[in-house]
């Protein structure tokens, strides 16, 4: 009697599973049947890119100030690399860290971050100059925006040449199979970017050394020290750090190393 009491519930529950799971399929097809017209009617946007006739030459200098927008946010990371004080100064920066033993101190977002702050500050004249005689005549439509380019091209050449080896520039005025001209400021952009990055490369590493030269000999008095003590097991960098940290405290290293960066560069007062 139990047995066949349990087919029968079990029976009943199945009818209402099935009944349960038809109205629901009835129930989504009639939804979609509904929704399907209306879908049919919906009109999808159609984007498109195209060049219209302008209705005053004000509409085509803001056409031309949003590409050259673009164009300048394309290829900031490369402008900043390349053409500004960031390069000298990010490898300073890195070769103090280094020098210290402080592995990931400062970290690197901290590291990057001052070279771009001293980069703003360094390249403010230039900056300054490029504002107020190339973007505000655009912006009045004094200039056009191929001048507005050249003055800005200029003023990073000038700042460029500042800080640029004649001997770096000869090397690829060479290469690059141009007539030397009678002055630096007739170089051509493709000679002057490369030899400004040269030099630049050239004077981190000139300072990178001169920062290492009193870490090196901390670590070498510490090594012997621990030599002479039997104590080789140990690394002498561990123990050395400490006194390199009171070293550039007491002698507040930071002050003077951003000084000296800031110094190197030709024109900073």
């Amino acid at each position: 009697m139990n047995h066949s009491s349990e087919q029968k519930v079990s029976n009943r529950t199945g009818k209402r599973k099935a009944r349960w799971f038809t109205k629901l399929s009835l129930g989504i097809a009639t939804l979609l049947l509904v929704a399907l017209p209306s879908m049919a009617q919906t009109v999808i946007p159609k984007i498109t890119i195209g060049i219209d006739q302008a209705s005053g030459p004000q509409d085509l200098t803001v056409a031309v100030q949003i590409l050259l927008m673009l164009t300048v946010l394309a290829l900031a990371p490369s402008i900043m690399v390349m053409m500004t004080c960031f390069t000298r100064i990010v490898i300073v920066l890195h070769f103090l860290r280094q020098a210290m033993a402080t592995q990931q101190v400062p970290p690197n977002q901290v590291v990057v971050a001052l070279a771009l702050f001293l980069t703003f500050f360094i390249m403010s004249p230039t900056i300054d100059y490029i504002y107020q005689e190339a973007w505000i005549p655009l912006q009045n439509e004094e200039i056009s925006a191929i001048e507005s380019l050249q003055v800005a091209g200029d003023a990073l050449k000038q700042f460029m040449l500042a800080q640029t080896r004649e001997k770096d520039l000869a090397l690829f005025v060479k290469y690059a199979d141009i007539q030397k001209p009678q002055t630096s400021a007739e170089l051509p952009l493709k000679v002057v970017i490369p030899g400004f990055i040269l030099s630049e490369l050239r004077i981190g590493f000139q300072i990178g050394f001169l920062l290492y030269l009193p870490f090196l000999i901390i670590d070498m008095v510490i090594a012997s020290v621990l030599m002479s003590m039997g104590m080789m097991m140990l690394p002498p960098v561990m123990v050395s750090m400490p006194f390199k940290l009171l070293l550039f405290v007491l002698a507040d290293g930071w002050y003077l190393m951003i000084q000296s960066v800031v110094e190197s560069f030709v024109g900073i007062p």
